[in-house]
């Protein structure tokens, strides 16, 4: 069963980490301007999780009545996990909005690698919050990243769409850098959050941890929206949208279950394995946002992109392979010594 939802959230992860971005920025080059209503749509979605959540719910009542234990609850969080994700929830608000923003500026094969860095700022936050040490690998992934999100800077001149200023892409770019910087804030956090709460966690906790979260980043994007007006704006702008109100409802709804499929697939790769295959899945599925990018959009992509991918796809590499070391490495110091000895004798049939 693990098994399945692992390949299932593999895919999910795969099919929103490429899809999302690309269409958010296909919403803003065809007639979109609500940068408030994308945020939300990143997280709007947050309904969906309701179906596994009642999946879940009936199978532990279903087994609880089977057992004939005692009653269960219908609800998992507790109120330290609840107000935490609360919070957590409201800077993953802050994020979309400057996902959002950043992507309605910049194309998607620039945005794409900038945040490729969100792992540098993963592993600074990783080590100030839950004490991850700093390894040769890890060091060298940064420097790598970094130098790729560099050249992207220094050469973005000829990157720039047409009739967009110099100082509108300096702050899209810079937003993007911020989007990475939460990301890679994001996830530790909730570590943490883990860490200090007694409570098991079970994928069921994990997705009602989710729902908070995509609910409070939601109330967040709504009131921005609100202060924008962009709810009076938005029947305006889906008949104005370049393909007609009918393919601009199916945008906004296929952005919605997109990102929603991103989350839901990080979330359930993380809970079966482990956030390194996470990482791994995002970064394998970055040369199909770039590829994605060029066709759909005719993108350009220049020496300095290729550049800036080698390195990142170098860095995520080494990264994985440093990890994927370290891992083999302490599961061998785990086991006791009768367990190494039972691993080399031959299996006899006798």
């Amino acid at each position: 069963m693990k098994r399945i939802l692992l390949i299932i959230s593999c895919t999910m992860l795969a099919i929103g980490t490429s899809g999302g971005p690309i269409m958010i920025r296909l919403y803003f080059l065809h007639g979109g301007h609500r940068v408030w209503l994308c945020s939300f749509l990143e997280s709007g979605g947050f309904p969906i999780i309701l179906i596994p959540l009642f999946i879940s719910y009936i199978r532990r009542r279903r087994s609880a009545a089977a057992n004939q234990s005692a009653k269960i609850k219908m609800v998992l969080i507790e109120p330290p996990l609840f107000f935490a994700s609360l919070v957590i929830g409201l800077i993953t608000g802050l994020s979309t909005f400057f996902f959002a923003f950043g992507v309605s500026r910049l194309p998607v094969t620039t945005s794409s690698l900038i945040l490729a860095t969100q792992l540098v700022f993963n592993a600074l936050f990783s080590f100030l919050l839950v004490k991850q040490k700093f390894r040769v690998y890890s060091v060298n992934t940064i420097v790598l990243l970094t130098i790729a999100a560099g050249i992207l800077a220094l050469h973005s001149s000829g990157d720039r769409p047409s009739g967009e200023t110099s100082k509108k892409y300096l702050v899209g770019f810079i937003i993007t850098v911020l989007v990475a910087l939460l990301d890679g804030f994001i996830f530790p956090v909730v570590e943490l959050a883990y860490k200090k709460v007694k409570q098991t966690i079970s994928y069921t906790l994990v997705l009602e941890v989710q729902f908070v979260m995509c609910t409070s980043a939601s109330l967040f994007s709504i009131i921005g929206m609100i202060v924008n007006n962009d709810f009076k704006l938005i029947s305006s702008e889906a008949r104005q949208f370049e393909h007609g109100a009918v393919v601009y409802g199916i945008v906004l709804v296929t952005i919605a279950v997109l990102f929603q499929f991103l989350l839901l697939g990080g979330i359930g790769v993380v809970f079966c394995a482990s956030s390194l295959l996470s990482g791994v899945i995002i970064a394998a599925i970055l040369p199909v946002t770039e590829i994605l990018a060029v066709i759909f959009f005719k993108e350009k992509f220049n020496a300095e992109k290729g550049v800036a991918l080698i390195l990142s796809l170098w860095g995520f590499a080494t990264y994985f392979y440093g990890e994927t070391k370290q891992a083999k490495k302490m599961k061998k110091n785990l086991l006791p010594p009768e367990a190494e000895v039972l691993q080399v004798l031959p299996v006899s049939n006798a």
